[in-house]
């Protein structure tokens, strides 16, 4: 069966995000006063194949915790969607 991951990557809230601080500078810049608080983030969208969804969320777990977070300072959560063809 093939899946599609959709993966959502960001930083553990007690973790300072300069890039997020640079992105709500530049927002209150541009007049928009009112954004309190911007946090940056990955979004990765992941192509498998698994023989059921269980298979596929395990895979996909596991690429989180092996290579596509930095799981000491992000943390990460997932969609799956069934692909047909």
């Amino acid at each position: 069966m093939q899946f599609l991951a959709t993966v959502r990557v960001v930083l553990k809230p007690t973790v300072n995000d300069p890039h997020g601080l640079t992105v709500q500078s530049a927002l209150g810049s541009l007049g928009f006063n009112s954004v309190t608080r911007v946090r940056v983030g990955k979004h990765l969208e992941v192509a498998l194949e698994a023989a059921d969804r269980e298979e596929a969320a395990a895979l996909v777990q596991e690429m989180c915790r092996q290579l596509l977070t930095n799981t000491v300072i992000e943390t990460f959560d997932y969609e799956l969607a069934e692909q047909s063809g």
